[in-house]
């Protein structure tokens, strides 16, 4: 029998279970993810955090996450806000800008005056090589959106990767967009060899989008940070949006600040919460 320590966090409604491997033993590969993800006999949570020693020099810690259906992915933005939050709560670190090592990089989390936390989230990658995504035989692989045999009709979807994959579709509304149907079509597509997470986005202005994201291995989500970031840099590159300048993403959770110049990094800023702290016997 084993007990292991955790704490329940959310970034706008996008639950986390974080762990402490640095002071506890903790087998991630072995847990029983799936079991502790139920909302109805577990814990519940759209994924699990967590916390490591790092195994690069120059690097405060490495961070780890795994999906709901126990599957490890490569990067979580609301999920980057919460590591930053609990590794400074829990006296791990007294610093206020922390440096993390991903599946896919280095991340830069910053813990702001008014609680909020800014993130560095990289530069996306945008070649369908790197998403990974199968453009179209005569496809251009330069181009910022790609038609996709999916729905009725197909769709057009812009592709990028913020460190794991995104689909990001214009729509005219996020209340009546079909996120379940179209989202798990498009989730496991043939043309997404990793599967990939898809964001419905509304254009209000320049300044301001309303989004919503069905995220693989979960489903929809009450927030996604990586997929804010993700439509951001596709409607930047559509020139829907401002370059640059700060947009407003409205989440079904609440809202989120994320700005992007070409060629440059994303920055990402919102809050994280701590919701409980807890103890697993299994």
């Amino acid at each position: 029998m084993k007990r292991l320590r955790f704490t329940k966090m959310h970034g706008l409604g996008n639950d986390f279970m974080v762990v402490d491997a640095v002071n506890q033993p903790f087998d991630a590969e072995n847990a029983p993810i799936r079991q502790w993800a139920d909302r109805h006999t577990g814990v519940g949570f759209d994924q699990l955090l967590v916390v490591e020693r790092a195994d690069s020099e120059g690097v405060d810690f490495r961070y780890r996450i795994f999906n709901a259906d126990g599957g490890e992915v490569e990067q979580c933005g609301n999920g980057a806000r919460c590591f930053a939050r609990f590794v400074s709560d829990k006296g791990l670190t007294d610093k206020r800008e922390i440096v993390v090592e991903t599946a896919r990089g280095v991340i830069v989390p910053k813990l702001q005056a008014d609680g909020r936390v800014q993130v560095d989230m990289g530069v996306p990658r945008l070649r369908p090589s790197e998403i990974p995504f199968v453009p179209s035989a005569d496809g251009d692989e330069a181009a910022v959106s790609h038609m996709v045999a999916a729905g009725a009709d197909g769709v057009r979807l812009s592709c990028v990767n913020m460190g794991n994959p995104h689909a990001v579709l214009l729509v005219d509304d996020t209340d009546t967009a079909p996120v379940q149907a179209l989202g798990a079509e498009l989730e496991s597509h043939s043309r997404f060899p990793q599967r990939v997470n898809v964001g419905f986005m509304q254009v209000v202005d320049p300044h301001h989008i309303r989004l919503r994201v069905f995220e693989r291995g979960v489903g929809e989500t009450q927030a996604c940070g990586t997929g804010a970031c993700a439509a951001v840099v596709a409607g930047v590159r559509l020139g829907l949006l401002a370059a640059g300048g700060a947009v407003r993403v409205s989440l079904p959770g609440g809202g989120l600040s994320v700005s992007w110049q070409p060629g440059g990094s994303v920055w990402m800023t919102g809050p994280a919460e701590t919701v409980f702290d807890g103890e697993l016997v299994y």
